[in-house]
């Protein structure tokens, strides 16, 4: 009788230096081999690609960071550190550059998407595809639930800020993973458990709404991102969950207009769908990446 024999690949967990900050992040894979760069959404962290970096890691290397205020990178005051989009940007260019990464899929979730679109604004040439998951670049993916930031936007008053403080409650960081879903006992109670943890931390929310009122400057530069993908057309697979109440369908259904290549799949679930279908999302994938890289 002959044992089967399994491999798994080792996933390291680091720190690195970058601006004066220690970024953490996950990494698996030959680092010569194409890179995957995994970026996270809200209110989560690398966290949520433990996952998919190890299935991903027998042939490409696999890199996914904590922003600064996020998950095990360094949270500094909101006096010393400008919490934007932009500057997470910088971040994570400086970051890949430090890992002499001169090239790389984006992976990008929620607030993944600005960051890795600016990415690619700064860096068309290094981008060699985009797997998309719920990370909206378009007006028709902002669902009622921004009404109430897009009056924060409008006036930027304490009265808009403290109406949005029930957003870093464990019922809504609950709610994000479980709206949408089918069948809920897919999902890890220990993934809105974990993310609590860090949001609770002090000075933590006001960080997180410091976010939210930037977010604007993202909506701002939608038409500056379907540019780029209309320019560069890179290989794109969207797989979103269409029962998202945050970021709704037809928002992975715009990417079609600006990419008319994009290979879009609407999957039955909520806004974190790899959490309950990684077994439909990672084949996608996985397929995606072998043909395009």
């Amino acid at each position: 009788m002959t044992t089967a024999k399994y491999t798994f690949p080792t996933i390291h967990h680091r720190t690195i230096e970058i601006d004066g900050l220690e970024i953490f992040y996950r990494e698996a894979g030959r680092t010569d081999a194409p890179t995957v760069l995994l970026l996270h959404g809200f209110p989560t962290s690398s966290h949520m690609f433990r996952n998919l970096i190890p299935v991903l890691a027998d042939r490409y290397h696999v890199v996914a960071p904590d922003y600064p205020g996020f998950g095990l990178s360094s949270m500094p005051s909101r006096e010393d550190f400008a919490y934007s989009f932009e500057r997470y940007a910088e971040i994570v260019d400086n970051f890949v550059t430090k890992l002499g990464i001169n090239s790389y899929t984006i992976y990008v979730m929620d607030y993944g998407a600005p960051t890795g679109f600016r990415l690619a604004l700064r860096h068309p040439e290094r981008i060699t595809g985009m797997i998309v998951q719920n990370g909206n670049a378009y007006e028709e993916g902002l669902s009622p639930f921004w009404d109430q930031l897009k009056a924060y936007w409008a006036n930027n008053s304490q009265e808009t800020r403290d109406a949005l403080r029930p957003l870093m409650s464990l019922d809504v960081t609950k709610f994000q993973y479980l709206d949408g879903v089918r069948d809920q006992t897919r999902v890890d109670p220990a993934n809105w458990l974990y993310d609590q943890q860090f949001l609770d931390r002090p000075g933590n929310i006001e960080i997180q709404l410091d976010l939210f009122f930037d977010y604007r400057n993202n909506v701002a530069l939608y038409p500056q991102f379907q540019q780029f993908f209309r320019d560069r057309q890179p290989p794109t697979l969207i797989v979103w969950g269409k029962n998202d109440s945050i970021f709704p369908a037809p928002g992975a259904e715009a990417f079609k207009r600006d990419i008319p290549k994009a290979e879009l799949h609407l999957i039955d679930s909520g806004h974190f769908a790899l959490e309950d279908r990684a077994d439909e999302i990672i084949p996608l994938i996985q397929d995606f990446l072998e043909r395009t890289l």
